[in-house]
Formats: C-alpha cells, structure tokens, sequence
C-alpha cells in the first residue's frame, strides 16, 4: 500500500474539495506523459492505480517477434527470448505487458509529470470554485474589504476575491480594510485566471435577500414580497403580501419592536424602508404605496398603466416626497403612472369632473363605489421629477371637483394600510 500518496489525496480532498477520482485520472495522465517524454511514444502504453491502495502499474504492450533481428521497434515489439523471460507461455505473435519503472524515468521526464498533476490541480480547484460562486450568483454573502482598486473595491469571500465596482456602490459608503460587509453577487464569469465575481450594494434584490434571511415568514413563505424598488443610500418601498390571514405580512418583516427590520437598516447603513400591504387592487395599493401620505381619491386606468391621485392640499409635498422620491417610488413599485394633485389644484384643473370617473358600478343613492380602481406615479424622463400637472392638465376635463363628497367617504378613502419604518 502506498500510504504516502493515500495521505496526500486525502488531503487534497478536503482542503481543495478535488474528487479522487479527478486526481487518480491526473496521475494516470502524468505518468502518459512521463513515458512518452522518456521513450518517444506511449500509444501502446497503460497505467492502472488501484484506488483502494493507491498502488500503480505503467505497463507496454508489445507483440512478440521471433529474434532480435525482427525487432522494428522496440517501444512496440519484443524478442520471444526476452518475452519468455517475462512469461514462459510467450510465443510468437503474443501481446505481453511489459512493466515499465517509474524509477527509471529521466529528470525532464519527471518534471513533465509533476506539472501535469500541478496544472490539473490548479484548473480543478478553479473550477471548483467557479462552481460554489456560480450556485450563490443572485444571492447575498458576507465578504470582507481587502483594498481599493482605483474607485473600486476588493472584497474577499472565502475562497475568491470579487471586485464591487464604483456604479454598484452606494454614494456615501465608506469602507475600511477588514470591515465585514454583505454584498449581492451579481455575475460570476468563468476565465482562464479563475472565477470573476462582480458584486452589488445597490441593488434592489440585496434588500428582499436580506429579509428573507432575517425573516422566518418570507423564508418559509408565508409571507411573499411582491414588489420593491429601491433609490439606494436613501429609501426602499416593499410591497408584502400574506398567504395566511392569521400572519401580519408588515408585521412580520417590522418584527417585535422593529428588531428585524432595524437589522437591514443597519446593514444598510441607515438607508430608510417603507413596508406597505400588497393589494391586487391598484386602488389600493397606490394608496398603500404613497404611504405616509394620506389618499382622498384614487383614479386609475389598469389598461393605459396611469392613475390620477387627489391628496389634501397639506399632504400634497409628502405624497411627493423630498425631490419627487416618494411618488416615484412609488411608481416603480406599482408600475403605474402616477398623476398626483392636491384638492384645490384639482379643483381648479379645467373642465374637471368628478363624475367622469363614475361608471355603472357606482350607486348613485349612497353616493358610493363599489368598485375601487388604482394608479401609479412614474418618474418623467424628461424632467426627473414626478409626472404630475403638466399631464393632468392636458386631460379633457370640463367642471371642478365636487365639494359635497360626504366626509364618511372621504374618511374611507384616506385611509392608510401602510406603514413606514426607518
């Protein structure tokens, strides 16, 4: 038994994770190699390693010519006198294994050998690596700040280093060498050097992973994130939904005291996290989106994807947010496009008509809805700020609002089924 090889695979095994079987084939290969090095060819030659012991044989197969003078070559034929030597039952046109030592194998010829299992080592341990990454590409994982590279960042995750490039930093973020940090893998690229990861902190998926992590609900399922967007550095809305009555789906990610939800902040560096109720009414959920901001009336059309949004004339700078953030936030989490106003603006909007937004489905006796609908804001790309009243006003409106909305209803419009955390 060769205990000395035995060791050293076992070894190589469990510290380079490499399969014995891969370095048995990188043996067997080296020693190919070692004999073509050493005799000029080895078409005709065969190594077998007993995977148990770890014993080896390297043998030539050779045909068996009646005397020396038939001898053509002698890597592939050999005399029957020297045959029998080996076996007494050789004859002529026999195939006999002659056994070649290891031993006997020139300096170069070793040297040969030793880079062939070095190399198929190297590429081994690369690929297992690019394999281990390639399984947590989409997923967060903790690293550690190495160094600055120019404006991007070295950061060490175990058995890689991967590289957060200054587009996928958070403006502000400081790090310090040593500094444990999570990042979100974004791609990892297989090269001839070994695995390329690029990684993420502004990505919206880092938020939703960290709290399937911190939360028990969301990992389990009970609890299903629907939507999120994110401005990172500053705020993320996330729209949750429950899939069982009995389970609080903000409630659950807020945890007891805000203890989960505090935990992302602070992995987040203070960056703020607005939770709200998902709701397959756009209605609703708009008004759930622009929370903290308080909704008097939501009018949406599920088809063009846009919706027109009243709001107290007080509430109307929070419903937008500081720099238009809150509403187009908003939009990204619904998808609509969202037209926000304050009372007296809709008011005083030209041909405005509160009764262009009734249909068959309003109760004209109770003066109330039976059917809700919704909106969204987006972000204008011409302007960067909210699309707001240039749009609304280019819509064909004639009267003002009515003013004889009863209060109950407006009371069952404002309210609010979000919550806001920081």
């Amino acid at each position: 038994m060769n205990k000395e090889l035995m060791e050293a695979l076992d070894i190589l095994e469990k510290e380079k994770e490499i399969s014995k079987e891969t370095l048995f084939e990188a043996i067997e290969n080296s020693l190919l190699t070692a004999c073509k090095n050493h005799f000029g060819k080895a078409d005709n030659v065969k190594v077998e390693i007993d995977r148990k012991t770890c014993d080896f044989l390297v043998y030539a197969e050779k045909e068996v010519v009646e005397t020396e003078d038939d001898v053509e070559d002698d890597c592939l034929q050999i005399a029957l006198e020297d045959a029998q030597e080996i076996s007494k039952r050789a004859k002529v046109g026999d195939v006999i294994h002659v056994e070649i030592k290891s031993k006997e194998f020139g300096r170069i010829a070793t040297q040969n050998a030793k880079n062939v299992i070095l190399q198929k080592i190297r590429e081994e341990e690369r690929s297992v690596i690019y394999n281990q990454y390639f399984e947590k590409e989409k997923d967060v994982v903790t690293g550690v700040v190495q160094r600055y590279v120019g404006k991007n960042i070295s950061i060490n995750l175990g058995k890689a280093d991967a590289l957060l490039n200054e587009s996928e930093q958070v403006k502000g973020e400081v790090f310090k060498p040593t500094e444990r940090i999570k990042v979100y893998i974004l791609e990892v690229k297989n090269t001839p050097k070994g695995p390329r990861i690029l990684v993420s902190r502004t990505h919206p998926e880092l938020v939703k992973r960290l709290f399937e992590s911190e939360v028990t609900e969301i990992k389990d399922g009970t609890v299903e994130i629907k939507s999120i967007a994110r401005e990172a550095g500053s705020r993320t809305k996330m729209a949750v939904w429950s899939n069982n009555p009995n389970v609080d789906a903000v409630g659950a990610c807020v945890g007891m005291n805000g203890t989960r939800v505090n935990a992302i902040v602070d992995e987040l560096r203070g960056e703020k996290i607005d939770i709200v109720n998902w709701d397959e009414n756009p209605g609703n959920l708009i008004q759930n989106a622009l929370s903290p901001a308080k909704i008097v009336a939501v009018f949406a059309d599920p088809d063009e994807k846009t919706a027109k949004v009243v709001v107290p004339d007080y509430q109307l700078s929070l419903a937008i947010g500081k720099e238009g953030q809150n509403a187009r936030l908003a939009a990204r989490l619904t998808g609509y496009k969202i037209d926000i106003k304050s009372e007296t603006q809709a008011k005083d909007a030209p041909g405005f008509r509160y009764e262009d937004y009734l249909d068959d489905d309003y109760d004209e006796e109770d003066g109330e809805y039976e059917e809700e609908y919704d909106g969204d804001y987006e972000e204008s790309e011409d302007s960067g700020e909210y699309a707001g009243e240039e749009a609304y006003e280019e819509a064909p409106l004639e009267e003002t609002f009515d003013e004889n909305l009863d209060e109950a209803s407006q009371e069952e419009l404002t309210e609010d089924d979000g919550e806001n955390y920081e």
